[in-house]
């Protein structure tokens, strides 16, 4: 694992201008929006709403200190994570549905959800965990400059679904100091019928190449914490061992061996998912016959940073390598 001192994040370095000219170019994407794969091309600002099925305003759900994510972001005092509702997916079995289907949240400004940031922040978390932001880019870039104009100083994390344009993540190139895809699909029909995601991983892939092209590898400090880098999620899905296979062989072929990757066993059916004729092959839990097999694969392909869940593959610890 890349090793290195505390360092300033990436959106501390961002000219000022550069940063001015990054929020107008964002803010106006609303009005004929292509902010993710889906390139509406509705006017948001007029009131008109598209796959993510919501206006230019920005809703959160919740903002607190999340000790449920990888150790690398929570470490003791959590990761700072603020909750956008809706979502630009709209996948069968979300765990999160009251959030990101049925839109239970707040409206925030950007300055509010600045004020967020510095308040989770001066909880000691070890940084900004923005989740399911990219619908709402344009008031998450610039929160993240007032926010650093008020004294934020820990890394930004950018917790998407991975369908994302090339373009719109250009525009977060040194504002965005972690990536952390969840990458689901390796299979455009799977992506299609389960996430309502078109050409979903034709359109990842790109976006994997870019992410890590601007950031690189993870990168952890002293203390063990992530400082910047790509973190890919995966969540195997019943019945989808070869879909898994399929993510991690692109991972270790076009991204590199040295991309950290968290291989989740924790699906459960929710949703529409559950007790849905429609979806029956996916409303059971994973087998550890399917997630061994997915863990084999990541070995057979040469992933050499990969996180895991111990229980599910009869060890009994997770730590890295092979996590």
């Amino acid at each position: 694992m890349t090793t290195r001192p505390a360092t300033t994040p990436n959106y501390q370095r961002l000219p000022d201008e550069t940063f001015a000219d990054r929020v107008d170019e964002l803010w106006g994407r609303y009005a004929d929006c292509d902010l993710c794969a889906y390139d509406c091309g509705v006017d948001r600002t007029a009131g008109e709403t598209g796959a993510c099925r919501v206006d230019d305003t920005a809703y959160v759900s919740a903002y607190f200190d999340h000790h449920g994510e990888e150790d690398v972001l929570r470490g003791e005092n959590g990761s700072g994570t603020i909750f956008l509702a809706h979502c630009n997916m709209a996948c069968v079995f979300c765990q999160n549905f009251e959030t990101s289907h049925e839109a239970r949240g707040d409206p925030a400004t950007a300055e509010e959800i600045a004020e967020m940031a510095l308040e989770l922040q001066s909880r000691g978390c070890h940084n900004v965990n923005f989740v399911s932001p990219t619908h709402h880019s344009p008031h998450l870039v610039e929160a993240v400059r007032i926010a650093r104009d008020r004294g934020l100083d820990v890394p930004v994390v950018w917790n998407c679904g991975g369908y994302e344009r090339v373009e719109i993540l250009e525009l977060l190139e040194g504002v965005v100091d972690v990536y952390m895809p969840d990458v689901k699909w390796s299979d455009d029909a799977a992506g299609a019928r389960y996430s309502k995601a078109p050409g979903y991983w034709s359109n990842v892939r790109d976006s994997l190449r870019e992410m890590h092209r601007q950031v690189g590898d993870l990168a952890v400090d002293d203390a063990g914490l992530a400082t910047g880098g790509l973190l890919v999620r995966h969540l195997v899905m019943p019945d989808h061992v070869e879909n898994a296979n399929g993510v991690l062989s692109f991972l270790a072929e076009e991204i590199g061996r040295e991309t950290f990757v968290n291989v989740m066993a924790q699906y459960r059916p929710h949703y529409e998912a559950k007790s849905d004729e429609r979806y029956e092959e996916i409303d059971r839990r994973v087998t550890p016959a399917e997630y061994q097999a997915v863990l084999d694969h990541a070995r057979e392909v040469g992933l050499e940073r990969v996180e895991h869940d111990p229980a599910m593959a009869g060890e009994r610890s997770s730590r890295l390598p092979w996590r």
